[in-house]
């Protein structure tokens, strides 16, 4: 088996060249998400079914690798073709183009399922399915779409999306990445940053102004000259993603790999509003994992010849978590039905990914204290799902930035503009 010593003489600093047999945990994974009012009643039996399938996936597939993975900063690249095999990649892009032609109910289960085992993971499969394969199958041409959706949705493919500029976060549209118009291709120039998948992608959907500066995507892929993905380093979140950056050096992209049936800054935030509604179920289920990791320690662990669950404040703390799930659970699947009708704003996207966010983060650090000590160990998840959440109240939007998105829907008035 490889070791981190190795990876480290290989110069990839353990973060996403490991190949070796990644140690896998013994102890049982024993989650059971609670559901206090029933949502149950409100999802179908096919619902029910692929949360089921998700779930026996994150127990086999992630619970066992995940804590040595964070601890050492690996991605565990296997897991990106078990995605693909398990339809967890692109699942409401339509069937013939290799999706699942589900609904958004579907896919939120699945984000949900998948962030409860860790976010790093979630962030694997939404950025593959919700920003790349969604933006090929919405503004690509037929071609595109035949040519790239299949091999990204069974996993054969890795794919990237490149908006985020180091000068440019929370205004994108002041982007510094271009491309000009050579006749024959387009030669695209820039750098992108903060990049999930980016290390190990085989193809990007990048953001870059023409010479008239407007938005454009182009689709760039791997082994194009002047293209590199450098790592990312040093990173105390996320641990078990693998995140670069995109720079582009004179890259020549052919003409046919430019998204043709929108441009403007538009297309990038519809993306984002996919994956906004993936992060909202997604950070719901990392919420859920801490409070069931925190109530199952409380009835087991001893003090004062009693379980610590039989005290007052125990009590009080589990119950303020319960509720916020309860609130964030019935936002989340209401949502989802608004999108697939066709009648969800941004501006509902935003309070979701948004208040999903805030509970899971506050669930975390309360869970954290009832578990004492222990709570800062890899013996348990919490401590995981905190330094993660800190980079997912941040990507795709920041808390703030969502929560303008809000004031500027209640008053008419944009604050960030």
């Amino acid at each position: 088996m490889a070791t981190v010593l190795d990876m480290h003489k290989n110069g990839v600093n353990g973060v996403h060249k490991f190949t070796g047999e990644i140690p896998r945990r013994n102890a049982q994974d024993m989650y059971e998400a609670p559901d206090f009012y029933n949502i149950d009643d409100l999802l179908t039996e096919e619902h029910k079914m692929i949360r089921s399938a998700m779930r026996d996936f994150v127990k086999k597939e992630i619970s066992p690798i995940i804590e040595y993975c964070a601890e050492h900063n690996i991605f565990p690249s296997p897991i990106v073709k078990k995605f693909g095999d398990i339809g967890a990649f692109g699942p409401t892009i339509p069937v013939e183009y290799g999706g699942g032609g589900l609904d958004y109910i579907s896919y939120g289960i699945m984000m949900q399922e998948i962030e409860r085992g860790d976010s790093g993971m979630r962030s694997t499969a939404s950025v593959q399915g919700s920003l790349v394969m969604y933006p090929i199958y919405k503004f690509g041409s037929e071609a595109q779409r035949k040519k790239y959706l299949p091999k990204l949705a069974s996993g054969e493919w890795l794919g990237c999306f490149g908006l985020t500029e180091p000068n440019h976060g929370s205004n994108p549209s002041g982007m510094e990445t271009n491309f000009k118009d050579m006749g024959d291709h387009y030669l695209l120039n820039g750098a992108k940053m903060w990049i999930s998948n980016a290390p190990e992608a085989d193809v990007a959907v990048v953001w870059a102004k023409n010479e008239e500066g407007r938005i454009h995507g182009l689709i760039v892929e791997r082994g194009m000259e002047g293209f590199s993905t450098p790592t990312t380093h040093n990173k105390w979140s996320l641990r078990a993603s693998c995140t670069g950056e995109l720079v582009f050096d004179n890259v020549k992209v052919p003409k046919e790999n430019l998204l043709p049936n929108k441009s403007g800054l538009g297309a990038p935030m519809m993306c984002l509003d996919s994956a906004r509604y993936g992060i909202s179920w997604g950070a719901l289920g990392a919420a859920m994992d801490c409070f069931d990791t925190a109530r199952r320690y409380t009835l087991e662990r001893q003090q004062f010849g009693k379980p610590i669950a039989s005290f007052q404040l125990q009590q009080k703390k589990l119950a303020e978590m319960l509720t916020e799930i309860t609130k964030a659970q019935l936002v989340c699947w209401r949502l989802g039905m608004l999108l697939n009708e066709g009648k969800a704003t941004t501006a509902q996207i935003s309070l979701a990914k948004r208040n999903s966010v805030q509970i899971a983060l506050e669930i975390a650090r309360e869970s954290r204290q009832m578990l004492g000590g222990m709570g800062i160990t890899g013996e348990y998840s919490i401590m995981r799902h905190s330094m993660n959440l800190e980079s997912v109240v941040t990507y795709e939007g920041t808390h703030d930035i969502h929560l303008l998105i809000l004031g500027k829907e209640i008053t008419g008035i944009p604050a960030f503009a």
